[in-house]
């Protein structure tokens, strides 16, 4: 909180991202190979849990949903009754890896889109009681992270990757009646949230998709900065801060999400992963708050001794001045937990204490 407010703490912040305890008993804190590391990481880092309301939304029909395993995979797949015809979405995840995947996107042709568009999108309810309980839970260790897609978000996960750039592209009209769609529904539940007293900061995630190879910076101005500066604005008006998830490219496009009024910005990826550097970030937005930028393949790869210098290197980057906080670009996923990621973790924790201090 010192640093979202531009002051300079005692020592950088660390955050590992998704391996928190948000008091759910989730997948990291339960499972055996996770607990040296956690035991680390919940004494002596700051958790941010990430967090997100309940919400009941009007349906259609019910979703039909047929469950079976193919090999090491657990499959499922769901129809989608709509006033124009079925659509169908299949996922896939197996025990030993903590992700799903989408093997058959929700829309796959333009057909597909009016479907989707003939669907019901109204908004019974918001519940965000749950955060008043994490808060709680997580008292003066860290904050909550709120969570929140944008509404290219939304639409790309419609889609298989290179199908929806190919839509945005030939079909712009299209996109922006999903965009305007889902920015209805995502501004109601956070307007509703944030009523009921979420915060300190919000996550928005889903720029990324409108970022330079997978589409030009003129989209990004189209499909995202609009949303994300409203959805900046509201939160400002409840006191809370802003933060943009956005891996990748980000140097075409970091003027509009400044101009955007969000007060930080995750993974910040230097190159070869990304195309600018924290100093370069820092020194062109000396009020922004960088999140990063420790790469998890390093983390997963690499030795003691690199990764030391990996974190001294990121603190003679971005510590100056303030306004940063060490984070990962992702979490591990695998079970059970590498132990050379394990050790790389703890040194990159051990270092980062050490090299931090102001």
């Amino acid at each position: 909180m010192t640093v979202l407010a531009g002051q300079t703490p005692d020592r950088v912040p660390i955050n590992l991202y998704e391996l928190n305890d948000n008091g759910q008993n989730p997948w990291n804190m339960t499972e055996p190979s996770y607990k040296k590391l956690m035991d680390v990481i919940l004494t002596k880092t700051e958790w941010m849990p990430f967090w997100g309301p309940g919400v009941k939304s009007a349906t259609y029909k019910p979703t039909i949903v047929k469950n079976y395993d193919e090999g090491e995979f657990h499959v499922t797949v769901q129809t989608i009754p709509t006033p124009l015809g079925d659509l169908t979405t299949t996922t896939k995840y197996r025990d030993d890896i903590m992700t799903t995947w989408t093997t058959e996107p929700l829309l796959k042709n333009v057909e597909d889109v009016k479907k989707y568009l003939s669907l019901p999108s109204e908004i019974e309810s918001v519940d965000a009681s749950s955060h008043k309980v994490l808060d709680a839970y997580i008292g003066d260790r860290g904050v909550t992270l709120c969570d929140t897609p944008d509404p290219i978000c939304a639409l790309a996960s419609l889609f298989e990757m290179g199908e929806f750039t190919m839509f945005v592209l030939e079909e712009p009209e299209l996109a922006r009646e999903i965009c305007e769609r889902e920015f209805k529904r995502i501004m109601h539940i956070l307007d509703e949230s944030l009523k009921q007293g979420s915060g300190p900061i919000y996550r928005i995630y889903g720029p990324e998709y409108a970022t330079p190879p997978y589409l030009p910076p003129r989209a990004f101005r189209e499909f995202v900065f609009p949303y994300i500066k409203e959805m900046a604005a509201l939160m400002h008006s409840n006191g809370v801060y802003c933060r943009v998830h956005s891996h990748g490219n980000i140097a075409q496009v970091l003027d509009m999400i400044v101009e955007a009024g969000v007060d930080a910005i995750d993974p910040a990826e230097d190159r070869p992963d990304g195309d600018i550097s924290m100093r370069e970030i820092k020194e062109k937005y000396p009020n922004l708050v960088v999140f990063g930028n420790m790469q998890l393949k390093y983390l997963e790869q690499e030795s003691e001794s690199e990764i030391a210098d990996r974190v001294k290197y990121m603190m003679d980057e971005a510590k100056e001045g303030g306004h940063y906080v060490l984070l990962p670009t992702a979490a591990p996923i695998n079970i059970p937990l590498a132990s050379v990621t394990e050790r790389n973790y703890i040194t990159m924790i051990e270092t980062a204490l050490e090299e931090g201090k102001y």
